[in-house]
């Protein structure tokens, strides 16, 4: 990832970007192993409360990303300046941060739990099952928030590899824990839906662990040592500000976003348990393209922060080029095979032949509009880079609260049914493409680009 680095952009770009790649899909597919056991193990039931407490997951997940996104843009600027010292500060300071924040979130939402489902209109006959899932979920929160961080930490600085490793091991943990603990394997008891949330727990404490010991053994750079330990310790409250200032925005367009998700699924709700089951099965689905599109535009992000700290300005417009013909080629690439095959691969979840019918036709409505995403995702990530995040995060609520929202409250409630909910998604999608394009060709491109750190 040098940025002095004279090996062509897109070669040092596809060579970052793959196992990137292929950690968001393993952690995609993680997911979709546990539904899979779920759905065929259990029932269309117990994977509809599983697809119940994505929003609220996502929810949670926003503030750690929109954390993560300030300090990787510090990292990243920093590393590209070669100041170590300063990149274990940055990273030190997010993880005190994330520590606090996820103790609170394990306190609160362990608590509340049932209200909390009971407030989205979880059907009456899945309440119960929905309610142990996310408990668990919520309460091994902490470990999760820090498994997230610590991974876009080691991208920051360029280190893809090490959290691909980190899920790899994660998945093969849940893949063994799930089916245990449903079949009652080895002598465990048999929990139900429950297994696939204490999976994902055992996953990622053990993957925290393993970087534990691999970071130091192999001496790297954000290894556990003194200096970051201090950083943790004694948070430089004035770096945290700057972090909180760059990643408060994105944080607040994923909650935002999450909260749109929340309604929807009250909408999805009001349609029976075989609506939510589809809702769940989409969503899998979906993931697998979205996934390599949120990797491009974090790449871009990463590689154009680097390029500001080396003082490569130059680089950014070749660095723009390339991410955007990248998701045309790979995201653009998986649309059409997941149009062609959509029966097939929505029968792995789903066991009910209507079920799968609808998921289907839902999945052919949204589908597409995935690239437009992934190309906003570039034109935002790299102007996020720079320390540009308020008008990005302007633009994307926009979409989220004039376009997304009332559009799927508006289309259910007409003849569309449940498919205006996804016919108001691609129409987000598209425009917010159209937005962030904009702005970052006549309004950004005009600025002066510094370093931040």
């Amino acid at each position: 990832m040098d940025p002095m680095s004279t090996r062509p952009l897109w070669q040092r770009f596809s060579l970052f970007l793959i196992p990137l790649m292929a950690a968001n899909i393993l952690q995609a597919l993680s997911g979709t192993i546990n539904s899979i056991y779920v759905g065929q193990l259990i029932g269309v039931e117990a994977l509809a409360a599983i697809a119940i407490f994505f929003p609220i997951m996502f929810f949670l997940m926003s503030f750690i990303i929109g954390l993560s996104a300030g300090s990787t843009v510090l990292i990243g600027q920093a590393w590209g300046a070669k100041n170590i010292d300063k990149v274990k500060q940055v990273a030190g300071t997010t993880l005190a941060a994330t520590v606090v924040l996820g103790v609170f979130v394990a306190i609160g939402g362990g608590i509340w739990t049932e209200q909390i489902l009971v407030l989205l209109g979880a059907p009456e006959n899945i309440l119960h099952l929905a309610v142990g899932y996310a408990r668990i979920a919520l309460i091994g929160m902490p470990g999760f928030f820090l498994f997230l961080v610590v991974t876009s930490i080691l991208r920051g600085v360029g280190d893809t590899i090490t959290p691909l490793f980190s899920l790899i091991m994660s998945l093969l943990v849940g893949a063994i824990v799930t089916p245990a603990l449903i079949l009652g394997w080895f002598g465990l008891p048999q929990i139900g839906v429950n297994a696939a949330a204490v999976a994902m727990i055992a996953g990622f404490l053990t993957v925290l662990g393993f970087l534990f010991f691999y970071m130091r053994a192999r001496n790297m750079p954000l290894a556990p040592d003194r200096v970051l330990l201090q950083s943790m310790l004694q948070p430089d409250i004035k770096l945290l500000g700057l972090i909180l200032r760059l990643g408060v925005p994105a944080g607040l367009q994923m909650v935002v976003s999450s909260l749109a998700g929340i309604v929807v699924v009250g909408l999805v709700n009001r349609f029976g348990s075989d609506a939510t089951a589809a809702y769940g099965a989409l969503g899998q689905v979906m993931s697998y393209v979205q996934f390599p599109a949120m990797s491009i535009g974090i790449a871009a992000s990463i590689f154009a922060a680097q390029a500001i700290g080396a003082k490569q300005n130059q680089q950014l417009g070749a660095i723009a080029r390339t991410a955007l013909t990248l998701n045309l080629l790979i995201t653009g690439g998986l649309i059409v095979l997941a149009y062609l095959f959509s029966e097939h691969v929505v029968a792995l979840f789903i066991t009910d032949p209507t079920v799968v019918d609808l998921t289907v036709s839902l999945l052919h409505v949204v589908l597409w509009s995935i690239l437009c995403f992934g190309w906003g995702m570039v034109f935002s990530g790299i102007m996020r880079a720079s320390g540009t995040v308020y008008a990005p995060m302007a633009l994307s609520l926009s979409c989220i609260l004039l376009i997304e929202l009332p559009g799927a409250v508006w289309l259910s409630q007409t003849g569309l049914g449940l498919t205006g909910i996804w016919v108001a998604y691609a129409a987000s999608f598209t425009m917010m493409l159209v937005l962030q394009a904009s702005w970052y060709q006549f309004v950004w491109k005009r600025k002066e680009i510094v370093a931040l750190v």
